[in-house]
């Protein structure tokens, strides 16, 4: 499994700098697991994408060719960032290689507050949706618990899958993944972006925005271990993790979690 990593939080508008430091801190991390739940020993192929903290053109092009170049060479694809911009040129690159993407996304909120360019972590899926990257009936977002009045009339005109943490509490975990599964299992391939401010900050306080409320780590991997029985998931990016705002290695030691779980 290739695992690429994307040190980068240029596309985070100075309100998550640090989250460039994940990438090596993560994989630091992984390097000290054994085996996974399952029992296996998780190998990575790790690779680097040159990115330029004060030129967001340039570290998207980057990003872009690496997955292009990648998505080809495994069978299942891991971007590490970073902040959630990088997920704008992850999928664009997704979506050219397969027909019918479509998207999962964990997240505290919808990231559909405007339509930049280039494309911040604000706004990166608002940019996708208009640009007709990624069509909206293939938008499934999991955790949104915080949203701007702009982004909530957003999700209901355009008619937006989302599942927030009040509907998965009071529905219960086990039926939301359930109809998560259920409509991510016809895309002809499935891409998952995990931002961490998904999982709530007493498990991940190492992140820019601290939305209470959110899902534990256990559920964060309960919905992974159920996504990544699909045999369309072709590829998953974990973001926003920030590890000059951790506490204990809480953060990054979740993040190397969730990458080692998804094998």
């Amino acid at each position: 499994m290739i695992l690429l990593k994307a040190p980068f939080s240029g596309g985070s508008l100075g309100k998550n700098k640090g989250t460039e430091l994940a990438p090596d801190k993560i994989v630091e991390r992984i390097k000290k697991f054994y085996l996974n739940e399952e029992g296996r020993l998780p190998v990575f192929n790790i690779k680097d994408i040159k990115t330029n903290e004060s030129n967001i053109e340039e570290t998207n092009k980057n990003i872009f060719n690496a997955v292009k170049k990648s998505i080809k060479e495994t069978n299942k694809l891991l971007l590490l960032g970073g902040d959630h911009s990088i997920t704008f040129s992850g999928f664009k690159a997704f979506a050219e290689e397969f027909d019918n993407p479509g998207l999962v996304v964990f997240d505290a909120h919808p990231d559909c507050v405007n339509n930049f360019e280039p494309p911040t972590h604000e706004d990166y899926l608002r940019v996708l949706i208009e640009k007709n990257i990624l069509k909206k009936e293939n938008i499934i977002l999991v955790g949104i618990r915080n949203w701007h009045k702009q982004e909530y009339s957003f999700l209901k005109e355009k008619r937006i899958k989302f599942y927030s943490m009040k509907e998965i509490s009071q529905e219960g975990i086990k039926e939301v993944s359930e109809a998560v599964m259920s409509v991510a299992k016809d895309f002809d391939a499935l891409y998952v972006s995990m931002d961490i401010d998904a999982v709530d900050p007493c498990f991940a306080p190492g992140t820019g925005h601290i939305e209470p409320g959110g899902l534990t780590s256990r559920e964060m991997l309960y919905f992974l271990n159920k996504l990544k029985l699909l045999k369309n998931l072709k590829m998953l990016d974990l973001v926003e993790i920030n590890p000059s705002k951790d506490v204990n290695q809480l953060t990054v030691s979740l993040g190397a979690k969730l990458l080692v779980e998804s094998t």
